[in-house]
Parts: structure tokens; C-alpha cells; sequence
């Protein structure tokens, strides 16, 4: 049997990906003479037509669809199998792409990078902040190795190890009634105007179920970019935001026009963990490196 090569597998993808012969060529170090003859020789080879070709944009047939989502896996475990090679000879070493969400990335990476970098010092960290569903498929198309995020958010098949529990805290301005309390109930909340995060972030997604759940609404011409503009909105009147216990120091220090109160058990939280793909040849690298980002 003739099979398809590894590089006809990778010229089909960057083909989807980019739209353009010329420049999945350029994404491929290749000509494009050279990379539009080896696509044609597959589509030959599996007498299929994977792309409708026009003069200035390329399609992915149905037919061909499919082909190339079988095309990027088998890439992905390609690069595994080299990948366990290496491991085996040398574990935590070399490169490793780490996909972080923003809502723990500013807060927790400079207390727990320098502590890695010194323990591991053969390992190189390459990262990448991003909203959770974006890193996400970053990791299930193998262009990330692991990611740290909150576990609750869904992450499809992703194998995971849970790291700390990050409790949610009531912050309002100084004057706010429900500053008056030493701590809230969660059903405090009810009637409550809060901001919240812009659509994407998954830490939105969690708070905004807390106070749906407990009868509060989300103020709804503002919707922040960041924890740090949520705090800075948190200013006057009866507003108010839910801030992980993560974030806090950062976000609140030396403000005393701010409130922060926590809430009783049980206490709203998110949990931070690591993730990967199940077929990852790294597994143990990873549960090994989780000492590194505790807190």
C-alpha cells in the first residue's frame, strides 16, 4: 500500500490554514511549485480533491475537510512519538509551550517562573496568554504542550491535575452597604449591580453564574478587558465585582477606597490546574513540574 508522507500531511494543512498556496509554501519553507505538486500528488494518490482552487482563494472541499482534520492528528502524534524519544533520554529539559489564561498569568507566573527557572535550569519556557477556548485548541491542534487555567471551564478531552483552590471576594467602593459586613453570604448578593469581565474570558462565565444564581445582575453597558480595569471601575455608587483571591494583592493594594470581603462557606472559588492532551508523551513532566506553580 502507498501511503501519504509525513510532508504531504503538513503541506495539506498549511494549504487549510492559510487559503493560499503561496503562503502555506512560505509557512513551509518550500516553493510553491514543490508544494502544489505534492498536494496534487495526494489528491491523486487518494482520488480525492481536497481543495477547489480559484484564482484568489483556496476552498477545503467537504471530502477534504475531514482528510485534513485526520492530517493535523496524525502530525500531532508525529511529533509525540519524537517528543517521548527525548523525554526518556532527558525529561524537563529543552522546550516547553505553556498556554496561560490572563486572569492567572500577571498574578501568579513572577512568583513561580523564577523558582522553576532555578530548579530546572535545562528547560526553556515558552508562553503564550490567551482566552481559555483559544489556548484551548491551541493545545488540541499540538501548537501548545501544556496549559494553566482554571479546570472548570470546558476543556474537551484534556487530561488534568488540579494545583489550589482560588477563592472569589467581594470588592465595592469604601461606602458600599454590604461594606459593613465583616464577611458576605453568597445570597448578599442579591439585587447587587456587578461588573464583570468581557465575553471570553472563563473567570466571566464563573461569576456570572455565582450571581445568577443569587439573584444579582451584571451592569450592563461596561464590561471590562482585565481584572485590573474591573478594579478601577470599582469606584463610586453601588457597583461592585468578584476578584479571585489570585489577583487580589496586585489588584487592591494600597486602595483604600476599596472593600474586599470574603464570603462564607461555601465560598464561590475556581480551581487552577494544569491541562494536556491525553496522548501527551509528557505527562509525568508535567505532574512533576506542579510543585513549581504552587503558592
Amino acid at each position: 500500500m502507498i501511503r501519504p508522507t509525513l510532508r504531504q500531511l503538513e503541506y495539506i494543512v498549511a494549504v487549510a490554514d492559510k487559503r493560499h498556496f503561496g503562503r502555506a509554501a512560505e509557512a513551509c519553507f518550500v516553493t510553491q511549485p514543490g508544494l502544489s505538486a505534492q498536494v496534487r500528488e495526494l489528491e491523486s494518490l487518494l482520488d480525492i480533491q481536497i481543495f477547489e482552487r480559484h484564482s484568489r482563494r483556496v476552498l477545503v472541499t467537504p471530502a477534504g475537510a475531514g482528510l485534513v482534520e485526520r492530517a493535523r492528528k496524525i502530525l500531532v502524534e508525529a511529533d509525540e512519538l519524537v517528543e517521548a524519544a527525548r523525554v526518556a533520554q532527558q525529561p524537563l529539559c529543552g522546550e516547553l509551550r505553556l498556554g496561560v489564561i490572563p486572569t492567572v498569568a500577571p498574578y501568579l507566573l513572577p512568583r513561580v517562573l523564577p523558582k522553576m527557572r532555578r530548579k530546572h535550569t535545562e528547560l526553556r519556557l515558552l508562553l503564550r496568554e490567551d482566552h481559555t477556548a483559544r489556548i484551548v485548541a491551541e493545545l488540541e491542534a499540538g501548537r501548545l504542550d501544556v496549559l494553566l487555567l482554571a479546570l472548570e471551564a470546558e476543556l474537551g478531552k484534556a487530561q488534568t491535575f488540579p494545583l489550589f483552590r482560588d477563592d472569589f471576594l467581594a470588592v465595592m467602593p469604601i461606602d458600599h452597604p454590604l461594606a459593613r459586613k465583616r464577611s458576605l453570604r453568597q445570597e448578599d448578593l442579591k439585587g447587587e449591580q456587578v461588573l464583570l469581565l468581557e465575553d471570553g474570558h472563563c473567570l466571566r462565565d464563573q461569576a456570572l453564574a455565582v450571581c445568577s444564581a443569587q439573584g444579582a445582575s451584571e451592569l450592563g453597558d461596561f464590561r471590562a478587558t482585565s481584572l485590573s480595569t474591573l478594579t478601577q471601575m470599582v469606584t463610586g455608587g453601588d457597583v461592585m465585582t468578584l476578584l479571585p483571591e489570585l489577583a487580589l494583592d496586585v489588584e487592591t493594594r494600597g486602595r483604600r477606597d476599596l472593600a474586599v470581603r470574603p464570603f462564607r462557606p461555601p465560598a464561590p472559588h475556581r480551581t487552577i490546574g494544569l491541562a494536556w492532551r491525553p496522548s501527551s508523551p509528557r505527562e509525568e513532566e508535567f505532574r512533576a513540574l506542579a510543585d513549581s506553580f504552587s503558592i
